[in-house]
């Protein structure tokens, strides 16, 4: 008796003015006018999705017909994604993040973010001592383009010339969209690589870092080693930072996938991942501040005085950024 009650005309009509109703809700807030439902109605919205996945899961099992089963697929679709998906709007989801997803993030980094710290710092340090004790160490670690003349063999007016002179040529955005590029490639590059247990990244960052001792370990025996940091420090308070940070998302991927503890790889390393990307998103626009800073700032504040004061402000605003930003009231 009960198969010959469930045909599918019984089955749609019994449902069909729910579905009507659902349609006929979803159709209005997708038009613009969420704000005009009622009470009853915002009530009634979460009733009737579940009523239609009922229905849909009763019209699979029966395997009624394709028509009915795809027509219920796509109202439990847009159902689905005006009650549980994002719709925020996108000005307060750019504030939220920068008030608070971002911060956040980084502050979650904390463990990788010393080790980058470290392995960053040391590495100069051993790009230095190389260099100081075999002036052949300089042609290995930099790249003759990188270099452009500024090696152990220059000569002290050429090198305080590359401090301070004037730029020889103007379009200056030209070259701070140079270095956004290329410091932005070095920032996802140590990023992605983390997935391979971080190692890639490490070797990496301790090239950039080693990288930076060079270039120490050539003005330095000439005086110029207080210039070379202010001329450093205008933009690297915020692309080193920028770049350290890559390199701890790229370590706490590593990190999920090396040691996921009960979860299984693949899900630690999509938490894991969640908490980079935001923290990468970020990285992208302190490098387009630090491109600017670099070919802008740099090439027109020439006195140490200046450029101090330049990458201290920046260097404490970041910090401070950092440590509070997004924290709630009581929170630690």
């Amino acid at each position: 008796m009960t198969d010959a009650i469930f045909t599918p005309d019984h089955f749609r009509a019994e449902r069909e003015g729910d579905w009507a109703r659902l349609e006929s809700l979803l159709n209005r807030v997708e038009k613009g006018s969420a704000r005009k439902l009622s009470e009853v109605e915002l009530v009634e919205l979460p009733r009737l999705y579940r009523a239609a996945l009922s229905a849909l899961s009763i019209a699979r099992a029966t395997s009624l017909d394709a028509d009915l089963i795809g027509y219920l697929e796509q109202l439990s679709t847009r159902a689905y994604f005006l009650l549980y998906s994002a719709r925020e709007p996108w000005g307060r989801s750019v504030l939220r993040f920068f008030a608070r997803d971002w911060p956040a993030a980084v502050r979650g980094l904390v463990p990788e973010l010393l080790l980058s710290v470290f392995l960053f710092f040391a590495a100069a340090a051993a790009g230095y001592a190389l260099i100081l004790a075999d002036p052949g160490w300089f042609d290995a670690i930099v790249p003759p383009g990188v270099a452009n003349g500024r090696n152990p063999q220059a000569g002290v007016q050429f090198l305080r010339g590359t401090l301070y002179d004037a730029p020889r040529e103007g379009g200056l955005e030209i070259f701070a969209t140079a270095l956004f590029t290329h410091n932005a490639q070095i920032s996802i590059l140590v990023f992605a690589l983390g997935f391979a247990f971080g190692v890639p990244t490490m070797l990496l960052l301790a090239s950039n870092g080693a990288l930076l001792g060079a270039f120490y370990a050539v003005y330095i025996p000439k005086g110029l080693g207080w210039g070379l940091t202010g001329w450093l420090s205008i933009h690297g308070t915020t692309e080193i930072t920028a770049i350290i940070l890559s390199a701890a998302a790229g370590f706490h991927i590593g990190r999920a996938v090396a040691f996921p503890g009960e979860r299984s790889r693949l899900a630690a390393a999509k938490a894991a991942g969640e908490r980079a990307a935001l923290v990468m998103i970020g990285v992208v626009v302190m490098l387009l501040i630090a491109g600017l800073l670099e070919g802008f700032g740099r090439q027109l504040v020439r006195t140490d005085d200046g450029r101090f004061a330049i990458a201290a402000t920046m260097l404490a605003l970041w910090t401070s950024y950092f440590a509070f930003g997004g924290r709630r009231r009581g929170a630690r």
